[in-house]
């Protein structure tokens, strides 16, 4: 008799579906967390536990939301810090990462402008706003240029870091079939260091944000930074809440792209 080949189980299906199991079950526990907080929250309003006027309230929240929806200006705030933000982010990504490739491309000039990077990283971007905002105005560049001195050394670091972390017997062993150093950048470097990359990515998502607020808290007539710099000045703290939860909500969305930009670009690593 032969005996029969039945199928071996899908492993990798029921590791996937483990994963799932266990996404949506820490989802409902961070959804529920936020229903309890918010209930706890206005009840304690409700029953004067809490001074509303200090904290706010969800219910009064949520009608300043509606309220600012419906005129337009809480879409307009948004789509204005949502542009300065991709802007920014986009920009100091590029630049930073091509400036951290150059370093291990050309080591010299890692040790020339190494230390200037690590200087300019040091500095507190809010006293760089000022500066900008008087070289280049109160309008969208100013933003954008904050964004982008907040997240391009970051970038530049993570990049250069990676490409020196990487293992150099993949290095030796395509010079040893007589590869250039451009091929060598282009099929090891590049693909190997996108893990450090997309790290910088993740840090900078807030660190573009917080340049573009402060932006605009300084000088700014619209954008989220704005609404929030009036309504604290106002004393409506519902109206700061709105402003803060929708910066939250921006966060997260970028958050939510690098994730899948890392999906894709970890997918294609030769190893």
């Amino acid at each position: 008799m032969v005996a029969k080949n039945f199928p071996e189980p899908n492993v990798t299906r029921l590791q996937k579906s483990d994963r799932v199991s266990l996404h949506l079950q820490a989802l409902g526990w961070q959804i529920g967390l936020i229903v309890f907080f918010i209930i706890l929250w206005q009840w304690a309003v409700n029953e004067h536990w809490i001074n509303g006027f200090l904290t706010g309230s969800p219910a009064l929240i949520w009608r300043n939301a509606v309220s600012l929806w419906n005129s337009g200006s809480l879409p307009q705030d948004i789509s204005v810090t949502s542009v300065e933000t991709i802007l920014g982010f986009t920009l100091g990504t590029v630049v930073g990462t091509s400036l951290g490739y150059m370093f291990w491309y050309w080591p010299v000039t890692a040790r020339i402008f190494q230390p200037f990077a690590v200087i300019f990283n040091g500095i507190p971007k809010i006293a760089l706003a000022p500066l900008i905002i008087i070289w280049f105005g109160t309008g969208l560049q100013s933003k954008v240029l904050l964004a982008f001195t907040a997240t391009v050394i970051v970038a530049l670091l993570a990049a250069f870091q990676g490409a020196q972390e990487l293992d150099v017997d993949w290095q030796h062993l395509l010079q040893g079939f007589g590869a250039k150093k451009w091929q060598i950048f282009w099929i090891i470097i590049v693909p190997g260091s996108l893990p450090w990359v997309i790290n910088a990515m993740r840090i900078n998502v807030g660190m573009a944000l917080v340049g573009a607020v402060i932006g605009e808290f300084i000088a700014s007539q619209t954008g989220l930074g704005h609404a929030v710099f009036v309504a604290g000045n106002l004393f409506e703290l519902n109206v700061v809440w709105v402003g803060v939860i929708a910066l939250s909500f921006l966060a997260l969305v970028l958050y939510g792209v690098v994730a899948i930009i890392e999906r894709f670009a970890i997918r294609g690593r030769p190893w």
